[in-house]
């Protein structure tokens, strides 16, 4: 089989590693399933998106929601960057990481009455409307607490990101901010508001884009806009692309930042104005995987099951969207023949699937396997289906390893929850 090798996790004789820490140590000490990631490729990734842009004032806010470990979300701000929430609990999250509130963005489509009040009392940096509505509920609540707070709208360029269905939001058809057509009327009603401050215009067209041209033709989309407003007198201090940019899962190539950034920089410098990005799979994706035991083999007819303790729970990509992700011994052993095999959970649905059809080394009961490719969107749509306990996550930072998250007791599956007598009386 081929085996997904990066400076990060790769091979030393037939032992897979993390940096300088072999996996099955982690596996061991922390159990499985486990996530684990990598401080330094977090940092290496960062700094290489941070350098492709030097020459614009920029800004980078790490999504959270690809992965909202506070560890991780500590390391981006440790970086230098901002981060960009996308609900209270990411909020909460963040400030709980350290993380200045002035190096908070609050984004989302359907930020509720709290979550605005909870993001203008941290005094966040900016809060991204996607409607006139949202608006003038922003405008409402920062003047029932006697404050300004400055905010941006989400623009719908409807430019199609070749994407899958799910993760496309920059159409027309999708949900996400407003349309291009109403932008500036938007700008213009929102510019009469006292309790606001709007300082941006912002887009992202969606996830996993693949190369640069829709970045591109978005941009243009959306500057034409930005000019427009400049005219009427409506001055923006930033102009946001967003996010989505793709990783390699499989076959994909690479997304080419420097491209990217030759590409869009002399756009750039015509806004003269600070440009944001809020990359989060970019950032995170290859430098996570997810650790597993093989619970049983078994053999319906001609079709191999490989049974882990890893479930659609644990890592629900696979199933909700048919993602791929890179499966491989945590220990080759050369004398192993190739078969081909689903690999399966023990959840109770025939959705719970980690890969299908895939061909894989032969497998016995007891080794660990690495579902690579899983530090982003993985521990962050998992949940407790099954009444399954939610997988401890682990950060790697060199030769040492620290678990962050520990794996959920029984206790807190039923941390709020308790037997009503007067239910059950006859």
């Amino acid at each position: 089989m081929n085996f997904f090798n990066t400076e990060y996790f790769t091979y030393k004789g037939n032992k897979l590693f993390c940096d300088n820490v072999p996996l099955e140590l982690i596996a061991r000490s922390a159990g499985t399933p486990v996530y684990v990631y990598s401080k330094k490729f977090f940092i290496d990734r960062y700094n290489e998106f941070n350098e492709a842009f030097k020459s614009v004032n920029h800004k980078i806010f790490f999504s959270a929601k690809s992965n909202y470990n506070i560890n991780v979300i500590r390391i981006f701000s440790d970086c230098g960057g901002g981060i960009d929430v996308n609900s209270a609990g990411e909020l909460y999250r963040a400030l709980c990481a350290g993380v200045d509130p002035k190096n908070i963005i609050q984004t989302g489509v359907g930020k509720t009455e709290e979550e605005i009040e909870a993001g203008i009392n941290a005094r966040v940096r900016l809060i991204k409307a996607e409607s006139l509505d949202e608006i003038y509920l922003i405008d409402k609540i920062a003047g029932k607490l006697n404050k300004k707070i400055e905010t941006a709208f989400r623009i719908n360029p409807d430019v199609d990101a070749k994407t899958h269905p799910y993760i496309s939001t920059g159409l027309s058809e999708n949900k996400f901010g407003i349309s291009s057509k109403d932008a500036v009327k938007s700008f213009e009603e929102a510019s009469k508001l006292k309790n606001i401050s709007l300082t941006g215009i912002d887009m992202h067209i969606g996830s996993l884009v693949s190369g640069a041209s829709p970045y591109v033709e978005a941009v243009d989309k959306l500057a034409e806009i930005f000019f427009e407003l400049k005219s009427k007198g409506i001055v923006l201090k930033h102009f946001d692309i967003g996010g989505g940019m793709g990783v390699k899962y499989n076959n994909e190539e690479p997304f080419d930042i420097k491209n990217f950034s030759e590409l869009l920089v002399p756009k750039f410098e015509r806004l003269n104005c600070e440009i944001w990005f809020e990359p989060g799979r970019f950032l995170t994706a290859n430098g996570g995987v997810l650790l597993s035991k093989i619970l049983y083999i078994k053999k319906n007819g001609d079709k191999n099951f490989i049974i882990t303790d890893a479930a659609m729970n644990d890592l629900l990509r696979p199933s909700i969207y048919g993602a791929y992700h890179h499966i491989q011994p945590v220990e080759k052993e050369d004398n192993r023949k190739e078969i081909i095999a689903d690999i399966v959970g023990p959840v109770c649905e025939s959705g719970d699937f980690l890969a299908k059809n895939r061909e894989i080394t032969e497998m016995k009961a007891g080794d660990f396997i690495a579902v690579m490719s899983a530090g982003a969107y993985g521990m962050t749509m998992s949940s407790n289906y099954n009444a399954r306990r939610r997988a401890p996550e682990v950060i790697v930072d060199g030769d040492k390893f620290f678990i962050t998250r520990g794996r959920e007791s029984f206790e807190h599956l039923l941390y709020d929850e308790k037997i009503i007598d007067d239910l059950h009386k006859k």
